[in-house]
């Protein structure tokens, strides 16, 4: 009888660790069972905190978040208003969810140095490496050098990036969703900082992600536990919150192994 095996590739939703720049970490207030006995008590007039179990009442927490946030899924509109060549970009509620649970495949970047913009031809080597010829709908997910990095002071500089032919060249052959466990799908920006006060071309700012405005996808930042991954021969699922009108919604993102 077959087993299916689920490895967690999402990150933990966490207060106080480098995991976005300062300007967009999340706080998180928690309200426990001891400080919540008389707010419970309220919705039962008469009710006193002596009646509950053992005192208590519910254990909430409170949410100062961005979509973007945790380990979660990028829709076309956070990348541009227009996808496809000019229609207009799909926002996270409209992404099609049969783009978000399909085979997967790794692409093991690992060695290459933080910063490094990754190429059509890394990827095609990488391909051929493996041994895996891209299907409409895979979803490629890429481990950098960031994913062991998480939550350290210096994971926002950590990674390759996917640049814009890398991502072109994943999109040409039918993939709609990628994703990293790095900070973005680009290079950390950092370094393309440097490179942009070196030689002043806008263009390279943002490439992969704006890569979408001529093919529209979607993808997946900030996961983890991509090294437990095989090549190929899993399943991704990748479901997003349904937020109307916006440019990114949490997943609990998992790959699904199915073993003999």
């Amino acid at each position: 009888m077959a087993k299916r095996r689920i490895i967690d590739l999402s990150v933990a939703l966490e207060a106080g660790i480098a995991s976005d720049p300062p300007q967009m970490l999340p706080q998180i207030d928690y309200h426990d069972h001891a400080n919540t006995a008389d707010k419970m008590a309220a919705y039962f007039p008469g009710l006193t905190q002596d009646q509950l179990p053992g005192g208590e009442g519910w254990a909430v927490e409170t949410l100062t978040i961005s979509t973007h946030n945790g380990t979660h899924l990028d829709a076309p509109y956070h990348f541009h208003s227009t996808m496809n060549n000019g229609e207009r970009a799909l926002t996270i509620d409209e992404v099609p969810l049969d783009w978000c649970f399909n085979p997967g495949v790794k692409l093991d970047l690992r060695h290459m140095e933080n910063g490094y913009v990754a190429t059509a031809g890394d990827v095609e080597a990488e391909l051929k490496r493996i041994g895996h010829e891209l299907q409409p709908l895979d979803i490629v997910v890429v481990n950098t050098a960031a994913g062991a990095r998480y939550g350290e002071e210096d994971f926002l500089s950590s990674g390759c990036g996917m640049g814009r032919e890398a991502t072109l060249y994943l999109l040409e052959r039918g993939v709609r969703v990628t994703g990293t466990d790095a900070w973005s799908w680009d290079a950390p920006f950092v370094h393309t900082a440097k490179r942009y006060a070196e030689n002043g071309d806008a263009s390279i700012i943002w490439e992969g992600h704006r890569a979408s405005i001529e093919i529209g996808y979607c993808h997946i930042e900030k996961l983890s536990n991509l090294e437990q991954l095989p090549d190929s021969g899993y399943t991704i699922a990748c479901f997003p919150w349904k937020i109307k009108g916006a440019s990114a919604g949490f997943t609990r993102a998992v790959a699904i192994i199915e073993e003999k």
